[in-house]
């Protein structure tokens, strides 16, 4: 297949992708080389694995080698790196998560048992507002675990 056919292909079947295909194709339409549509893509893409595709095709293109050896050894390297991002992720989710059930499980239960009883002992009276103080301090410490959680996660799209 030609790579402007597959490029009008890959237009037509990713949603994400497409577009930035779309763009390439109907530049080739108003008479531009495909090379230089490539390159003027190259610039503006935000991805850089879709950078490297790209370069990978630009290359073949100049060379006159066979695009698809090139295009398969690319998404190898990509899809590799992609697996050691997400085992590095799992690597540092599993001290996160250990910390959370300690930090924001364990102790606010347990703390806020023994605050209970020691009050009923020492006869510290616990008012509604410090309960709501204790309540809102609990929740701001589940919103940051969260939010370490979500920005630890790799930018991996599938």
């Amino acid at each position: 297949m030609p790579l402007y056919n597959a490029m009008v292909n890959a237009s037509k079947n990713f949603e994400v992708i497409g577009k930035y295909f779309r763009e390439i194709t109907d530049k080739v339409d108003l008479g531009t080389s495909i090379e230089d549509a490539l390159n003027e893509a190259v610039e503006f893409i935000p991805s850089n694995d879709f950078r490297k595709i790209l370069w990978q095709m630009i290359n073949s293109i100049r060379t006159g080698s066979d695009i698809s050896k090139s295009l398969y050894s690319a998404m190898e390297q990509i899809t590799k790196d992609q697996v050691n991002e997400v085992n590095k992720y799992g690597k540092k989710l599993n001290p996160l998560a250990m910390f959370y059930m300690i930090i924001a499980v364990i102790l606010p239960t347990l703390g806020v048992t023994m605050l209970i009883i020691l009050s009923s002992f020492i006869q510290f009276e616990l008012s509604l507002t410090i309960l709501i103080a204790l309540a809102c301090f609990l929740g701001f410490v589940q919103f940051m675990f969260i939010s370490v959680v979500k920005l630890s996660r790799p930018p991996i799209e599938f």
